[in-house]
Protein backbone atom coordinates (compact mmCIF):
# COMPACT_ATOMS: atom_id res chain seq x y z
CA UNK A 1 0.00 0.00 0.00
CA UNK A 2 1.31 3.75 -0.99
CA UNK A 3 2.11 6.41 1.48
CA UNK A 4 0.08 9.67 0.35
CA UNK A 5 0.94 13.33 0.80
CA UNK A 6 -0.73 16.54 -0.05
CA UNK A 7 -0.02 20.02 -0.27
CA UNK A 8 -1.45 23.17 -1.13
CA UNK A 9 0.66 23.32 -4.33
CA UNK A 10 4.17 21.45 -5.52
CA UNK A 11 5.99 22.77 -1.88
CA UNK A 12 5.66 19.38 -0.90
CA UNK A 13 7.43 17.56 -3.67
CA UNK A 14 10.45 18.59 -1.43
CA UNK A 15 9.09 16.30 0.89
CA UNK A 16 8.40 13.58 -1.27
CA UNK A 17 12.14 13.69 -2.92
CA UNK A 18 12.96 13.43 1.01
CA UNK A 19 10.60 10.68 1.45
CA UNK A 20 11.86 8.77 -1.76
CA UNK A 21 15.59 9.16 -0.82
CA UNK A 22 14.78 7.08 2.13
CA UNK A 23 12.43 4.92 1.21
CA UNK A 24 13.05 4.05 -2.29
CA UNK A 25 10.63 0.70 -2.65
CA UNK A 26 7.89 2.60 -0.97
CA UNK A 27 5.32 3.42 -3.60
CA UNK A 28 3.77 7.62 -2.93
CA UNK A 29 1.21 8.97 -4.38
CA UNK A 30 1.25 13.01 -4.57
CA UNK A 31 -1.39 15.21 -4.89
CA UNK A 32 -0.39 18.88 -5.28
CA UNK A 33 -4.29 21.16 -4.79
CA UNK A 34 -2.59 23.55 -7.50
CA UNK A 35 -6.16 25.10 -8.53
CA UNK A 36 -6.71 25.93 -4.90
CA UNK A 37 -3.83 27.03 -3.81
CA UNK A 38 -2.46 28.94 -1.97
CA UNK A 39 -4.27 27.63 1.65
CA UNK A 40 -2.28 30.24 3.46
CA UNK A 41 -4.92 33.31 3.05
CA UNK A 42 -8.21 31.23 3.41
CA UNK A 43 -9.95 31.16 6.15
CA UNK A 44 -9.91 28.42 8.87
CA UNK A 45 -13.21 27.30 7.81
CA UNK A 46 -11.96 26.49 4.05
CA UNK A 47 -8.79 25.04 5.15
CA UNK A 48 -10.63 22.62 6.40
CA UNK A 49 -12.88 21.65 3.72
CA UNK A 50 -9.92 21.65 1.22
CA UNK A 51 -7.87 19.29 3.42
CA UNK A 52 -10.77 16.98 4.13
CA UNK A 53 -11.21 16.74 0.06
CA UNK A 54 -6.89 15.93 -0.42
CA UNK A 55 -6.76 13.53 2.42
CA UNK A 56 -10.46 11.69 1.06
CA UNK A 57 -9.15 11.80 -2.34
CA UNK A 58 -5.64 9.60 -1.28
CA UNK A 59 -8.16 7.49 0.70
CA UNK A 60 -9.23 6.70 -2.49
CA UNK A 61 -5.67 5.78 -3.62
CA UNK A 62 -5.54 2.97 -0.70
CA UNK A 63 -2.62 4.80 1.18
CA UNK A 64 -1.50 3.20 4.33
CA UNK A 65 -0.75 6.76 5.87
CA UNK A 66 -1.13 10.69 4.83
CA UNK A 67 1.64 13.26 5.04
CA UNK A 68 0.24 16.67 5.08
CA UNK A 69 3.12 18.19 3.56
CA UNK A 70 1.78 21.68 4.04
CA UNK A 71 2.59 23.85 6.79
CA UNK A 72 -0.88 25.86 6.51
CA UNK A 73 -2.94 22.18 6.95
CA UNK A 74 -0.55 21.06 9.51
CA UNK A 75 -1.36 23.69 12.06
CA UNK A 76 -4.98 24.08 11.52
CA UNK A 77 -6.18 20.86 10.23
CA UNK A 78 -4.42 17.99 11.46
CA UNK A 79 -5.73 17.19 14.66
CA UNK A 80 -9.23 17.04 12.94
CA UNK A 81 -7.64 14.77 10.47
CA UNK A 82 -5.97 12.74 12.67
CA UNK A 83 -9.56 12.07 14.40
CA UNK A 84 -11.62 11.53 11.47
CA UNK A 85 -9.35 9.24 9.25
CA UNK A 86 -8.75 5.68 9.09
CA UNK A 87 -4.84 5.94 8.58
CA UNK A 88 -2.23 7.60 10.27
CA UNK A 89 -1.71 10.98 9.90
CA UNK A 90 1.54 13.21 9.68
CA UNK A 91 1.90 16.85 9.65
CA UNK A 92 5.39 19.25 9.30
CA UNK A 93 4.82 21.13 12.92
CA UNK A 94 5.34 18.13 15.54
CA UNK A 95 9.25 16.82 13.45
CA UNK A 96 10.35 20.60 12.49
CA UNK A 97 9.94 21.62 16.02
CA UNK A 98 12.10 18.63 17.71
CA UNK A 99 14.69 18.98 15.77
CA UNK A 100 14.73 23.04 15.58
CA UNK A 101 14.87 22.29 19.93
CA UNK A 102 17.78 20.24 19.26
CA UNK A 103 20.00 22.15 16.80
CA UNK A 104 19.78 25.33 18.45
CA UNK A 105 22.52 26.89 20.58
CA UNK A 106 21.40 29.96 22.14
CA UNK A 107 18.12 28.75 22.38
CA UNK A 108 16.36 31.60 20.27
CA UNK A 109 14.43 29.87 17.47
CA UNK A 110 12.33 31.86 14.38
CA UNK A 111 9.73 30.76 12.80
CA UNK A 112 8.71 31.64 8.70
CA UNK A 113 5.20 30.62 7.06
CA UNK A 114 2.00 31.72 5.77
CA UNK A 115 -0.33 34.10 7.48
CA UNK A 116 -2.46 31.32 8.83
CA UNK A 117 0.15 29.43 10.11
CA UNK A 118 1.55 32.22 12.46
CA UNK A 119 -1.47 33.27 13.83
CA UNK A 120 -2.24 29.77 14.76
CA UNK A 121 0.92 30.36 17.00
CA UNK A 122 1.30 26.26 16.63
CA UNK A 123 4.75 25.95 16.06
CA UNK A 124 5.42 28.49 19.28
CA UNK A 125 2.93 26.54 21.34
CA UNK A 126 4.78 23.23 20.45
CA UNK A 127 8.77 24.66 20.85
CA UNK A 128 7.74 25.61 23.92
CA UNK A 129 5.99 21.89 25.20
CA UNK A 130 9.36 20.76 24.15
CA UNK A 131 11.38 23.52 26.22
CA UNK A 132 9.57 26.02 28.00
CA UNK A 133 12.88 28.18 27.81
CA UNK A 134 13.02 29.13 24.21
CA UNK A 135 12.43 32.13 22.95
CA UNK A 136 10.47 32.21 19.06
CA UNK A 137 10.11 34.86 17.01
CA UNK A 138 7.57 34.07 14.44
CA UNK A 139 7.10 36.06 10.97
CA UNK A 140 4.02 35.63 8.89
CA UNK A 141 5.64 35.88 4.91
CA UNK A 142 3.15 36.09 2.28
CA UNK A 143 4.98 37.14 -0.68
CA UNK A 144 7.12 33.97 -0.66
CA UNK A 145 4.55 31.46 -2.13
CA UNK A 146 4.25 33.46 -5.03
CA UNK A 147 7.47 34.29 -5.57
CA UNK A 148 8.43 30.60 -5.50
CA UNK A 149 5.60 29.40 -7.41
CA UNK A 150 6.01 31.83 -10.32
CA UNK A 151 9.58 31.20 -10.53
CA UNK A 152 11.15 33.76 -8.90
CA UNK A 153 13.38 31.55 -6.35
CA UNK A 154 16.78 32.71 -7.73
CA UNK A 155 15.67 36.39 -8.45
CA UNK A 156 16.45 39.35 -6.91
CA UNK A 157 13.25 39.97 -5.57
CA UNK A 158 13.45 36.43 -3.98
CA UNK A 159 16.62 37.61 -2.09
CA UNK A 160 14.71 41.20 -1.13
CA UNK A 161 11.87 39.72 0.26
CA UNK A 162 13.55 36.65 2.71
CA UNK A 163 15.95 39.71 3.19
CA UNK A 164 13.04 41.79 4.58
CA UNK A 165 11.11 38.77 6.53
CA UNK A 166 14.41 37.83 8.32
CA UNK A 167 15.71 41.30 9.74
CA UNK A 168 13.06 40.45 13.10
CA UNK A 169 14.27 36.87 13.35
CA UNK A 170 18.12 38.57 12.76
CA UNK A 171 17.25 41.34 15.60
CA UNK A 172 16.04 38.80 18.03
CA UNK A 173 19.58 36.81 17.35
CA UNK A 174 17.67 33.56 16.49
CA UNK A 175 20.52 30.43 15.15
CA UNK A 176 17.90 28.60 13.95
CA UNK A 177 14.96 29.21 11.71
CA UNK A 178 11.91 26.89 11.02
CA UNK A 179 10.82 27.32 7.66
CA UNK A 180 7.53 26.26 8.29
CA UNK A 181 6.22 26.31 4.82
CA UNK A 182 7.12 24.08 2.49
CA UNK A 183 7.97 26.44 -0.37
CA UNK A 184 10.43 28.01 1.45
CA UNK A 185 13.38 25.46 1.12
CA UNK A 186 13.30 26.60 -2.47
CA UNK A 187 14.58 29.84 -1.32
CA UNK A 188 17.31 28.32 0.61
CA UNK A 189 20.04 29.95 -1.33
CA UNK A 190 18.94 33.25 -0.92
CA UNK A 191 17.79 32.61 2.83
CA UNK A 192 21.86 31.89 3.23
CA UNK A 193 23.00 34.59 1.48
CA UNK A 194 20.55 37.11 3.92
CA UNK A 195 21.80 35.07 7.19
CA UNK A 196 24.71 33.14 6.76
CA UNK A 197 24.78 32.60 10.50
CA UNK A 198 21.35 30.91 10.45
CA UNK A 199 20.59 27.25 10.44
CA UNK A 200 17.40 26.69 8.68
CA UNK A 201 14.97 23.44 9.48
CA UNK A 202 13.25 22.11 6.13
CA UNK A 203 9.80 21.24 7.81
CA UNK A 204 9.02 19.07 5.34
CA UNK A 205 11.98 17.27 5.12
CA UNK A 206 12.01 16.72 8.96
CA UNK A 207 8.15 15.21 8.53
CA UNK A 208 9.23 13.13 5.62
CA UNK A 209 12.09 11.36 8.11
CA UNK A 210 9.43 11.21 10.72
CA UNK A 211 7.31 9.19 8.56
CA UNK A 212 9.83 7.03 6.73
CA UNK A 213 10.77 5.98 10.47
CA UNK A 214 7.65 4.89 11.36
CA UNK A 215 6.90 3.08 7.80
CA UNK A 216 10.59 1.09 7.59
CA UNK A 217 9.29 -2.14 6.12
CA UNK A 218 8.18 -1.60 2.51
CA UNK A 219 7.42 -4.37 -0.47
CA UNK A 220 6.49 -1.57 -3.13
CA UNK A 221 8.02 -0.47 -6.51
CA UNK A 222 8.79 2.64 -5.95
CA UNK A 223 6.21 4.09 -8.23
CA UNK A 224 5.30 7.96 -7.53
CA UNK A 225 2.16 9.02 -8.73
CA UNK A 226 1.30 12.97 -8.85
CA UNK A 227 -1.96 14.45 -8.96
CA UNK A 228 -3.14 18.03 -9.27
CA UNK A 229 -6.31 19.94 -9.45
CA UNK A 230 -5.43 21.95 -12.03
CA UNK A 231 -4.21 21.46 -15.77
CA UNK A 232 -1.08 19.08 -15.26
CA UNK A 233 0.66 20.89 -18.97
CA UNK A 234 2.80 22.62 -16.27
CA UNK A 235 3.65 20.22 -13.99
CA UNK A 236 7.00 19.10 -14.77
CA UNK A 237 8.40 22.33 -15.34
CA UNK A 238 7.59 23.49 -12.22
CA UNK A 239 8.15 20.72 -10.19
CA UNK A 240 11.55 20.35 -11.43
CA UNK A 241 12.17 23.43 -9.35
CA UNK A 242 11.38 21.56 -6.29
CA UNK A 243 12.79 18.57 -6.74
CA UNK A 244 16.25 20.00 -7.98
CA UNK A 245 16.58 17.80 -11.24
CA UNK A 246 14.89 16.80 -14.39
CA UNK A 247 11.84 14.62 -14.23
CA UNK A 248 9.04 13.24 -16.55
CA UNK A 249 6.45 11.85 -14.26
CA UNK A 250 2.97 10.76 -15.55
CA UNK A 251 0.50 13.49 -14.00
CA UNK A 252 -2.83 12.88 -13.78
CA UNK A 253 -5.09 15.74 -13.49
CA UNK A 254 -8.03 15.60 -10.18
CA UNK A 255 -11.56 16.53 -10.08
CA UNK A 256 -11.03 17.41 -6.29
CA UNK A 257 -14.47 18.89 -5.68
CA UNK A 258 -15.95 15.41 -6.23
CA UNK A 259 -14.16 14.51 -2.86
Amino acid sequence: MPIGIFDSGLGGLCALKELHRILPDADLVYFGDTGRTPYGTRSPETIMKYAAQDARFLLSRNVRAILIACGTVSTVALNALKISLPVPVYGVVSAASREAAASTKNGKIGVMGTGATISSGVFEHELKLINGSLTVTSVACPLLVPVVEYGFADDEIAYLSVKRYLQPIIDADADTVILGCTHFPILIKMLKKAAPHINFVDSGAAAAREIAAAFPDNDGSGAVHCCVSDTPASFNKTANVFLGEEIDFDVERVEIEKY
